[in-house]
């Protein structure tokens, strides 16, 4: 029986509920030690079971705390409990239960192995990269995982899709403070890409442990109120008059008032300030104390095992004289259960006291044996661990070997923990660093900058000293001479750039690789150059060009066009760049995780070339390549270059398509810094609509670092609406590297027309100059006819219109070919050829109406009706049956217009096939199809 939880159970009935009805969805439920979420969970399992047979779920009094409110049914971690049981249509309905193990923590996937062991047979249904990196997890292949640490995360995310085939499915996952990070990961990110599939997941967790789920909703239970307390008592006999003593010392957590009932004791515990769950324990421990000694030796081997693997328990007990039969009186004592091959503490406080009240040799001895028992390589080294008290060679060793297996299934985490660990046992002060810098870099792998920072720090001081032998980069210079300096430096360099302080990443690297010659220096000097560029930095560039080129012998392609733009050089600047394109066709880029940096920029390089054509393609088989290997942590930047290109070609429902996947991907992983980089693109899209309002949201949104794309879309906002002061002196022409980025060039065109307009045009003559010499460099036609739009603006000439008009003919950026009408056409009506200024204004005002370009739409309008036009209207284009969908929609149509099934489809979008067909079912209506037959006679466009 419960009590006084009414509220919270009507929040998992409905939850329950939508996961019948097909709708998945998710909770986590926050609270103290103690405070019984467990009990709700229990609670929600078996009201699942009950309904599942027809049964109701209990009378009107089973709706709040009880006597099992803290307690723990023996369920265990994992157990899938409910399979067989059939729904109300007939579909089985199941359960799958996982509990996290606080010395466990730091076990890679630990956790979802628990919960995914029982339905293992299921993973070859899956795609085969996910079925590879389940089995990798679990243990029953030997399949190589890909770099992506997401990818378990998606194969999580099929798998119980998969399940809710068969009817739904209910995840219970208990103490997830204590779940390792790798399983977390995995099912916090299912969680908030399941949709329709008919998944209930909740999570309970202490909310005191650090842990979080970023949009996941939360449940915080309270403690029980007197009236709610006081029944609990009542019904466990308690005398009336003692109620006020308990509930005062309780404070209203239902496990304190169950304990401090069962001590029957009429003088009141000690009133110290402390919390309540430490008086808890305290409590505990004097019952712990009062049972006989090899029953308390049991306890403590089973508290340090932690999992409950009565084999591995029993072997360990041998080797200390004890056996399973002195468990007898913590069984009847109520702290522990041992069944279905299984030993579990009621509660972890239990644990936690048996173990904390045990003294360190004790401890020892026991963890010894459990290190000697063990058959598990990761176990016995966990172990070891807990055994070493100074520097323990063997035990190093053991933990590296465990690291390098966590690192295998992309555990990064955890990997990162135990090659730290391994790092404090060691005796060898050249491995003890090697291994520092490891765990730095799968810190940083991992997405925590921070602890990633100070393992390298470390490393670097310690690699400083004269017994390493290696002496590695510090900030005065010194030379970097090991592939261990190399990671060391690679790591301080980009925390910085995570950062967002990617001038410090830059510098940093030229100062820790100095002159050197080393072959790690290469690389090193590639990305320097590479962090220079993107944070706008021409010296960096400059500086890593002349020493890469010493390093190596000869001149880097993408370095050398790189330095050569940033001394304005665009002549000989941009054929390097065309050259590094040719060599990369397919746009993958150096695969080594230190170049991230060197692959971004290859990936822009269409772009800062000006060759649309090339930027889509490359951007395009990013993606492909990432959707192909389930690459979901670098598919963000992917899809925001592929944004670009599309906007860039006038696709603008397609470019909010792709931000919008990027921006949810990045939310899902936890990788938030990178929402702020996605932010151009709309601001863009939504300066072309005159959309004001939406355009300044993001520019206040945005870091000052990484405002030049907003700050340009301030500045076509601003010429659209006509306020060509501000739009002048809003942004200078950005001196270096950005002032060859796309968002720049526009911009002086940009700043241009509005000095133009203001009747000063000398303040457009540096902005004119650094315009048509980057066109003369360039083969792109779209950008020689900018220049000479620019140069018919400032000289007052209809020849460069018309031959600017002649180069947009061959396709590309049909925004900038639309304002080259427009101001054509105004040139034309003001010389009186009214026939021909209607022309090409007719064609603008379509190409304006087609992009939602609403400022410019009024001005064109305007302009054709002083031309003679007599029916003039800005009006919206006939509606394209695409822009009824929603961003996904329109992406999962795509697909499948294309010839995809629902899996591929998918697989490509980290989706259940569940919520694509969704997606189909609803796009459907929309556009007046029924079938993929019929869709696939539709022009998308």
């Amino acid at each position: 029986m419960l009590y006084g939880r009414t509220t919270e159970q009507a929040r998992l009935a409905r939850l329950l509920a939508e996961a019948r009805a097909g709708r998945s969805g998710a909770l986590l439920l926050r609270g103290e030690a103690g405070i019984g979420k467990t009990a709700l969970l229990d609670w929600l399992a078996g009201t699942a079971a009950a309904q599942a047979g027809g049964e109701t779920a209990g009378d009107g009094e089973a709706t709040g705390e009880g006597e099992t409110a803290g307690d723990r049914e023996a369920t265990g971690g994992g157990e899938a409990t409910g399979g067989g049981e059939a729904t109300g249509d007939g579909r089985e309905l199941r359960v799958l239960r996982v509990t996290g193990v606080e010395p466990e923590a730091d076990l890679a996937f630990g956790g979802l192995v628990q919960l995914l062991w029982p339905v293992q047979d299921r993973l070859n249904a899956l795609p085969e990269p996910q079925a590879a990196a389940l089995r990798a997890v679990l243990g029953t292949g030997r399949e190589q995982r890909g770099p992506d640490r997401f990818l378990t995360g998606l194969a999580v995310l099929t798998v119980l899709a998969d399940l809710a085939e068969d009817g739904p499915l209910l995840c219970l996952v208990d103490d997830a403070q204590w779940l390792d990070r790798a399983t977390a990961e995995a099912l916090l990110f299912a969680a908030r890409r399941l949709a329709a599939e008919g998944v209930a997941i909740v999570l309970a967790g202490r909310d005191d442990d650090g842990f979080t789920a970023p949009g996941i909703p939360e449940l915080p239970l309270p403690r029980l109120d007197f009236d709610d307390a006081s029944r609990l008592l009542a019904d466990r006999g308690r005398a009336p008059a003692l109620h006020s003593q308990i509930i005062t010392e309780s404070a209203g957590n239902p496990l304190a008032l169950i304990e401090f009932d069962s001590a029957r004791s009429d003088q009141p515990h000690q009133h110290a300030p402390l919390p309540v769950a430490d008086r808890v324990s305290s409590a505990f421990r004097a019952r712990i104390g009062g049972l006989p000694e090899r029953t308390r030796l049991m306890m403590l081997i089973a508290a340090a095992e932690a999992r409950g693997d009565l084999p591995l328990l029993l072997r360990a007990s041998e080797l200390l004289g004890v056996g399973i039969g002195d468990l007898a009186e913590a069984e009847r004592a109520g702290l522990m259960y041992v069944m279905d091959g299984a030993v579990t503490f009621r509660h972890p406080l239990i644990a936690s006291a048996t173990y904390q009240g045990a003294v360190l040799a004790r401890r020892i001895d026991v963890h010894q044996a459990l290190a000697e028992a063990a058959t598990d390589p990761d176990c016995r080294a966990r172990h070891l661990l807990a055994v070493a008290t100074g520097p323990d060679e063997e035990a190093a060793l053991e933990l590296a070997a465990a690291a390098g297996r966590a690192r295998g299934r992309t555990a990064y985490a955890a990997a990162s923990g135990l090659f730290g660990q391994a790092a404090r046992l060691t005796t060898d002060p050249r491995q003890r660093t090697s291994w520092l810098a490891e765990a730095a870099a799968l810190a940083l792998a991992a997405g925590h900058a921070a602890q990633a920072d100070r393992l390298a720090q470390e490393a670097e001081e310690l690699a400083d000293e004269p017994a390493t032998g290696a002496r590695v980069a510090s900030a005065t210079g010194a030379r970097v001479t090991s592939a261990t300096g190399a990671r060391i430096a690679s790591v301080r360099a980009a925390v910085a750039f995570e950062r967002g302080d990617r001038n410090e990443a830059a510098h940093g690297l030229l100062a820790r690789v100095g002159g050197a010659a080393a072959p790690e220096a290469a690389g090193l000097l590639r990305t320097a150059a590479a962090y220079g560029w993107l944070a706008g930095d021409a010296d960096a560039v400059r500086t890593a060009a002349g020493r890469l080129a010493t390093a190596v012998g000869t001149a880097d392609p993408l370095v050398e066009g790189l330095a050569r733009l940033c001394e304005d050089d665009a002549e000989h600047g941009l054929p390097p760049l065309t050259r590094f394109l040719e060599r990369r066709p397919d746009a993958a880029g150096p695969r080594d995780a230190d170049e991230q940096a060197v692959r971004m920029l290859a990936l822009t390089c269409g772009l800062i070339l000006g060759d649309d054509e090339a930027a889509h393609g490359l951007a395009s088989a990013e993606v492909r390549r990432c959707r192909s290997q389930a690459l979901i942590g670098e598919l963000p930047y992917a899809l925001d270059v592929l944004a670009q290109a599309q906007l860039l070609a006038g696709h603008h429902r397609d470019a909010e398509a792709a931000v919008t996947e990027a921006e949810e991907i990045a939310r899902d992983t936890g990788m938030r810094r990178r929402l702020v980089h996605l932010g151009a693109v709309r601001a863009r899209m939504a300066a072309i609509e005159g959309d004001a309002r939406r355009v300044r949201e993001l520019a206040d949104a945005t870091p000052p670092a990484l405002r030049t794309g907003v700050d340009c879309a301030l500045v076509l906002l601003d010429l659209g609406l006509g306020d060509f002061g501000s739009a002048i002196g809003r942004l200078d022409p950005p001196p270096g590297p950005d002032r060859y980025t796309w968002l720049s060039l526009s911009t002086a065109a940009d700043q241009i027309e509005a000095a133009v307009r203001l009747g000063q045009p000398e303040r457009a003559e540096e902005a004119l100059r650094h315009c048509e010499s980057w066109a003369r460099a360039t083969t792109a036609p779209w950008a020689q006819a900018v220049a000479l739009r620019c140069r018919a603006l400032i000289e007052d000439r209809p020849e460069p219109y018309a031959q600017a008009l002649h180069l947009h003919e061959k396709g590309g950026r049909p925004f900038e070919r639309a304002r080259t009408e427009l101001l054509y056409g105004e040139w034309l009506r003001r010389a009186r050829r009214p026939n021909e200024a209607r022309d090409v204004l007719r064609s603008a005002l379509a190409t304006f109406e087609r992009l939602r370009a609403e400022p410019w739409t009024r001005r064109t309008a305007a302009e054709l009706r002083a031309a003679g036009e007599r029916r003039v209207a800005a009006r919206a284009p006939a509606e394209n049956p695409i822009d009824r969908l929603t961003p996904q929609e329109l992406q999962v149509v795509r697909l499948a217009r294309g010839g995809s099934s629902s899996r591929e489809i998918a697989a490509q979008l980290f989706l259940s096939r569940r919520t694509v067909e969704h997606h189909l079912y609803k796009a459907y209506p929309k556009l007046g199809v029924g079938s993929r037959r019929e869709l696939a006679l539709l022009d998308l466009g």
